[in-house]
């Protein structure tokens, strides 16, 4: 698109004092209206203080789900009842995170490895210069992983090792429930988001992301060819389009956001966090 039609861009997010999310203009007008009309759920995997950075049009959102489903913001404050159950279920099912961090440093090679993170303490994730990853080394470190009942993906700079029952599906179903949702529409370009697509009623996939890479897709899920900010717009269209259909304003919206206001929005760096 030449730079002289290229649409009005409206910052929803800044960091380190500088611009870093943005979304169409016209696209914040659809977001408007449909937070107004149905139950819109931002749905990430950014920390809740990642998240606060985030200022999107409309209402402030009821809820939010951050940390990839490991928190759950009521009007934005932590539920202490979701939390005590996430932790539960890790201490149950997982091995303990301290046990997998301490495997992520010990196998990185100070060679490639920028960051080392931990979020919430639910899970953790390495910043890479991706150029110099040897080959075979995320998947060796996902066998490894999988038998601890912990999941690996590699996602633009970023290598997640995150605990398999920690899952924006999960979160959302504990949103519908609460809420007597009866549809529920979610968005998602990333591979944390899969779960949270198949989970929805309905989804949509943008032509950009990881999951766009490897080519996944699912029967309910519409994949779309337009990509960044105007994948974001289109998403919006169409899913103020289904709530119409649908007869009634129902259902959360999932925003898979990775490190930007995903949907609507496109972040200008995926290593911000």
């Amino acid at each position: 698109m030449p730079d002289a039609e290229a649409p009005r861009l409206l910052c929803v997010e800044v960091y380190g004092s500088k611009p870093l999310s943005y979304m169409t203009e016209t696209a914040a007008g659809l977001l408007e209206r449909l937070a107004r009309t149905t139950l819109f759920v931002p749905t990430t995997t950014r920390t809740p203080e990642q998240y606060g950075r985030v200022h999107l049009p409309g209402p402030a959102p009821r809820f939010a789900i951050c940390a990839n489903g490991g928190r759950l913001l009521v009007d934005g404050v932590s539920d202490p009842d979701w939390q005590d159950q996430v932790a539960d279920r890790l201490a149950d099912e997982c091995a303990p995170l301290a046990e997998v961090r301490a495997h992520l440093l010990a196998a990185a090679d100070p060679a490639w490895l920028l960051k080392e993170r931990i979020a919430e303490d639910l899970f953790a994730y390495l910043v890479v210069d991706r150029a110099l990853l040897p080959r075979g080394w995320v998947k060796e470190l996902s066998e490894w992983a999988e038998g601890r009942g912990w999941t690996v993906s590699l996602q633009g700079r970023k290598i997640y090792a995150v605990p398999r029952p920690l899952t924006k599906s999960a979160a959302m179903r504990e949103v519908a429930r609460r809420t007597g949702a009866g549809l529920t529409l979610a968005a998602g370009d990333s591979l944390l988001d899969a779960d949270l697509l198949l989970a929805a009623d309905r989804a949509w996939r943008p032509g950009h992301g990881e999951l766009a890479d490897t080519g996944w897709s699912a029967p309910h899920v519409d994949v779309l060819e337009e990509t960044g900010v105007a994948a974001g717009e289109e998403i919006l269209r169409r899913l103020g389009a289904a709530v119409a259909r649908s007869g009634e304003a129902r259902g959360p919206a999932g925003d898979g956001m990775r490190d930007g206001a995903r949907d609507g929005a496109e972040d200008s760096s995926q290593d911000a966090a």
